[in-house]
């Protein structure tokens, strides 16, 4: 390292280093924004909140309307440097329903701070965004950094364009950081499955269940023994998993029902492997138990994996050494995991990307979610060094 980059980290570092309070009062701001993922007026205020913050920082900015779901946010700081550039994306809604900030407030509490979607993933935008901030303190001008703020990934941009702006975003970059949840062990995410929903939709006759129960065709029935059929297809040891998370059917006790609807959620390491899945489900659908009765069978969504290729870990391994480099409080590690994200997006594009890089914290999506208050700076320091270190 030259003693002009060695000047810029030491600025970075300099920059971050008192920084706390300030990280901490802006994610109070964000998380007190409620921006559930069925809430569009939420989601897009949240959405204008995080387009003024990047113009603070000298950015263009863009917002791409949604029609159903919140707004899609991008921007870019530097353009027309001469590097490949950088993206730091990440989501601002949460899978909290508007009014939950009543009954699991902002608080902070013995070093953790606790409120819907601090860890996942407002803190992550925090440490983005003051990143950012501390290479344009640095006077860091080597590459564009861009930014991509989708509103709805918390049920995979299943109603919007957001995954196509994301790919786009990320093409002809560098590198990709996406800062979702940290991991307590200091693990950094270079894998993720791809994940598929199914809905299946059984269609029997109905009838009354004491008068007449010879001529209904139960619904139902049927379905429970595709349940267990469907069950029976998940392949864990090659990282396949089906799981049948949802079922309604029938309008009352003494009907016999003429309807039922499961919803499926698969999880999946190797298009081939969700390939054969599929034909496996299509081929339980297409079998008929009780007479009378019709299934559909209708694929939702399928999400896209983020293959642990050559150029990950790569990055991964800069990441690493970024760490070491700047006394990091903690020894990074790579791992694989089986929920989706959008890095997964720009993994499909080839270009190398590494996730969960936001502020630490346990508990996503639940009462109990926190974030670790103190590693708001150091996970902030490790992205902006990241970049400023970054070669080509």
């Amino acid at each position: 390292m030259n003693e002009a980059k060695r000047e810029q980290l030491n600025r970075v570092v300099a920059f971050l280093d008192g920084k706390q309070e300030e990280m901490v009062s802006l994610l109070e701001k964000l998380v007190k924004q409620e921006s559930g993922n069925t809430d569009k007026a939420g989601c897009d205020a949240m959405g204008a909140m995080m387009e003024q913050e990047l113009k603070k920082l000298g950015a263009q900015t863009q917002v791409i309307a949604m029609e159903k779901k919140g707004n899609f946010v991008k921007g870019e700081l530097g353009t027309g440097r001469s590097g490949k550039p950088v993206l730091f994306g990440g989501h601002m809604d949460t899978v909290f329903p508007k009014g939950t900030i009543e009954t699991m407030p902002w608080k902070m509490e013995n070093g953790r701070i606790y409120g819907p979607g601090c860890v996942d993933m407002k803190s992550g935008l925090v440490i983005a965004l003051y990143a950012a901030a501390a290479l344009n303190a640095a006077g860091y001008e080597e590459r564009p950094i861009r930014f991509a703020f989708a509103g709805d990934e918390e049920n995979g941009h299943r109603e919007s364009t957001a995954a196509d702006e994301f790919r786009a975003a990320s093409r002809g970059c560098a590198a990709v950081f996406n800062f979702e949840t940290g991991y307590p062990s200091d693990s950094i995410v270079v894998g993720r499955k791809g994940s598929c929903r199914l809905t299946v939709r059984v269609k029997g006759v109905g009838s009354h269940a004491g008068n007449a129960p010879e001529k209904g065709r139960n619904a139902v029935l049927e379905m429970a023994h595709k349940v267990i059929a469907l069950q029976a297809l998940n392949d864990l040891e090659h990282g396949t998993s089906l799981n049948v998370g949802l079922i309604t059917g029938g309008t009352a006790v003494n009907a016999v029902p003429e309807s039922c609807e499961i919803q499926i959620d698969i999880r999946y390491t190797e298009r081939p492997r969700l390939d054969k899945l599929l034909e496996d489900v299509k081929a339980v659908c297409g079998q008929t138990v009780i007479d009378g009765t019709s299934t559909e069978l209708i694929v939702s969504s399928i999400s896209d994996v983020m293959e642990t290729t050559d150029k990950i870990l790569a990055l991964f391994e800069h990441y690493k050494k970024t760490a070491q480099e700047i006394s990091y409080p903690g020894e990074l590690h790579p791992i694989k995991v089986g929920g989706w994200s959008d890095a997964s997006l720009a993994a499909s594009e080839g270009i190398p990307v590494i996730c969960g890089l936001g502020a630490k914290g346990e508990f996503n999506h639940s009462s109990r979610e926190y974030m670790m208050a103190d590693s708001l700076v150091p996970r902030a320091k490790l992205a902006a060094a990241a970049v400023l270190l970054l070669e080509d």
